[in-house]
């Protein structure tokens, strides 16, 4: 009913076929498999991973991909890559979109059904502005993604962290109301959510109800959870930098409640990959601690999940 998964990006280190291999000798059914640019790779934590280099993606290439699948009894969920396609540096993202392009085609070639990704923002401006920049230059993606048969999901991460992502953050996809504006200017159904409930947990939001008003929009789903600290919170307040009063942690370990998350799931009947996403800096001290993370996560999780 539901694939148990995580995002490659956590083995960054690791080969293609070793991320594979991992997952099967670790009883996952998929793995989200990360494809940033070989030569243009982002400095932020978790990104310009690639596991599959999409501009070297030839007839030999797709025939290995597709046997390590086999071989390994592992499928691919998505391919990902989440860059800022509206930087404001337009230049900067054209390029981000430009690749995207391309994963997009590679999905089709590799007969992977979702891409996940950002909408992007310029944080400088609000979220009006940015809609309107969203609306400008997200068509042609989608009819792309619609072409090649393959659906969009956008992770709800608002990208704004620290500093240095101040004041509006990275991403436009913050909420509902967001979506709902997203949803209205593009209507296709290509275009959906790559689903994470953490993200709604330090905005002060119900992370369980979008599951229900969003079904038809699930194309992928994250599972990772997140902490507040309300003792940081009472002196920082909500308009401080996020990082300053939660933390993203594995499932099971902040304030998601995963069995009703779960509920809500099989209440809409969602088929498809539950991808663990590992950003938990209590994990990160070594290989041994980055594999502790990923197996307390997928024990945790498996009491849901068949």
């Amino acid at each position: 009913m539901l694939d148990l998964g995580f995002v490659s990006a956590i083995l960054a280190d690791h080969s293609f076929e070793d991320v594979m291999a991992y997952a099967a000798a670790n009883g996952f059914r998929c793995v989200e498999i990360m494809c940033w640019p070989k030569d243009n790779s982002d400095a932020r934590r978790y990104a310009g991973v690639s596991h599959i280099d999409v501009d070297a993606l030839d007839a030999a290439a797709i025939q290995h991909i597709k046997a390590v699948q086999q071989k390994t009894g592992v499928y691919i969920s998505g391919l990902g890559y989440y860059p800022n396609p509206l930087d404001a540096n337009e230049a900067q993202g054209a390029f981000f979109r430009a690749h995207i392009q391309k994963v997009i085609k590679a999905a089709a070639a590799l007969g992977i059904p979702v891409v996940n990704t950002f909408i992007g923002r310029d944080q400088s401006r609000n979220i009006a502005d940015n809609l309107s920049k969203y609306a400008e230059v997200w068509p042609e993606l989608i009819q792309t993604a619609e072409a090649n048969g393959v659906k969009i999901g956008i992770e709800n991460c608002p990208m704004f962290f620290t500093n240095d992502e101040w004041p509006g953050g990275k991403n436009l996809a913050i909420s509902p109301a967001v979506w709902d504006r997203m949803f209205e200017l593009i209507p296709s159904p290509a275009l959906g959510l790559n689903y994470d409930p953490s993200h709604l947990v330090w905005q002060m939001m119900d992370p369980i109800k979008p599951i229900y008003d969003y079904k038809d929009r699930l194309h992928h789903i994250h599972l990772k959870d997140a902490k507040v600290y309300p003792h940081k919170l009472n002196r920082v307040g909500i308009m401080a930098n996020p990082l300053e009063y939660h933390s993203p942690k594995l499932p099971g370990l902040g304030d998601v409640d995963w069995r009703k998350f779960f509920a809500a799931l099989t209440d809409v009947r969602y088929r498809g990959p539950v991808c663990i996403e590992v950003e938990d800096k209590a994990y990160e001290g070594s290989d041994e601690d980055v594999n502790s993370a990923i197996l307390t996560a997928r024990n945790y999780l498996r009491q849901f999940l068949a």
